[in-house]
């Protein structure tokens, strides 16, 4: 039997990971800037990770939403504590995509509404209303058209209170920061002024911070930056570092009732483990503050040595835009400088690791970005 052959895959076979590092079956080492698309949040194999999930493993690995599990609450009670979000309920699942699609649910469950609004260059997912929202026709199959979603320019305030004015909408769904967009972050005062709009005019506010959430952007969320308060946060990748888990945060204004959602594997034992042990991580190591302040190195280390159209970022999520396109540059970053990152459109370099990285790991990617744009 073939692979389904959807993947455009780089001749590398990883089989060894230690903090931002990767080993492939040649004994090559990598310096991973990417961390697997924004997964990797405390570092690969971190010794407390492993213990946690192993240890639990050991005791019982997968039971039924049916029971009580323990876990989950904790995990909720160390979540509200780490984001400061502790008036929140937690509802958990497996992926960003699936945190979408629950995001849009209880939005519509709430409002009585059907209609989304996103923003243009938005990605939410590749299950139908995620997908639906997300600005990409290549990727939205016909039966998917049904959703009704509306795209609006960025950072265009004006834009949003014309379509939100009609009360039809149930919800505004917007990124922390786009990552596949390119590394844009929304102006402050326009989250100031799209949740008041959602409010004037009934509507709910959906942060999607999976990718720009999880310590990413020096803030546990990206939107903390603005002081707002959303009405549902959707989060995943870091928030497993690996292991498949997601997770949407609903306001007290939203009521739960029995059988509104629901999920097989969501909030599973090993899934609530590999959890708890990314913010035990997390804490212990201040990483949140670690990721701001190599962020802030890293950026004004790009911006003074190399030679680019717009640097865009915060944090360790990272946007290197160039006047020309930049495959090549990243594919000689992969085979000859050994490391991994990640690209937006054709022009953007993306920078996601671990939020472990060090100075002196961000030293090696410029030094060898600088000495690439000189050679070519």
């Amino acid at each position: 039997m073939e692979l389904f052959d959807v993947y455009s895959l780089f001749d590398i076979v990883p089989v060894k990971a230690e903090g931002c590092y990767i080993w492939d079956d040649k004994g090559n080492k990598y310096l991973d800037l990417y961390g697997g698309h924004a997964v990797i949040s405390i570092g690969h194999s971190h010794p407390h990770y492993v213990d946690r999930i192993s240890s639990q493993l050991k005791k019982i690995g997968f039971y039924s939403n049916s029971v009580v599990n323990p876990q989950q609450k904790e995990l909720a009670d160390k979540l509200g504590e780490l984001s400061g979000m502790d008036d929140y309920a937690l509802f958990l699942c497996n992926s960003g995509a699936e945190a979408n699609e629950n995001a849009f649910k209880l939005a519509s469950f709430h409002t009585g509404r059907s209609k989304i609004v996103a923003f243009e260059k938005a990605f939410h997912g590749r299950t139908s209303a995620s997908v639906a929202a997300t600005d990409n026709k290549k990727i939205v199959a016909p039966v998917n058209s049904f959703h009704q979603v509306e795209f609006l320019p960025f950072n265009n305030v004006e834009a949003v209170e014309r379509t939100l004015s009609k009360k039809d909408v149930a919800a505004v769904i917007i990124e922390g920061i786009q990552g596949v967009g390119g590394v844009n972050i929304p102006e402050e005062d326009f989250l100031i002024s799209l949740q008041k709009l959602c409010r004037k005019y009934g509507t709910l506010l959906i942060l999607d911070e999976i990718q720009s959430g999880y310590g990413r952007s020096g803030k546990f969320f990206a939107f903390q930056y603005s002081g707002i308060d959303p009405d549902i946060v959707t989060m995943a990748k870091g928030m497993g570092n690996g292991f498949p888990i997601g997770g949407v945060l609903i306001s007290p204004e939203i009521k739960a009732e029995k059988g509104m959602l629901g999920t097989t594997f969501g909030g599973n034992y090993l899934a609530c483990a590999a959890g708890l042990a990314v913010l035990e991580v997390m804490k212990e190591e201040d990483l949140i503050s670690k990721a701001k302040e190599t962020g802030e190195y890293l950026l004004k280390n790009i911006e003074a040595n190399i030679s680019h159209k717009e640097l865009r970022g915060r944090g360790l999520m990272i946007g290197i835009e160039f006047e020309e396109k930049i495959s090549s540059i990243r594919f000689q970053l992969l085979k000859e400088k050994c490391i991994f990152t990640g690209i937006s459109g054709t022009n953007t370099l993306r920078l996601l690791p671990p939020l472990t990285l060090s100075i002196e790991q961000s030293d090696s990617f410029t030094g060898s970005l600088d000495v690439l744009k000189n050679s070519s």
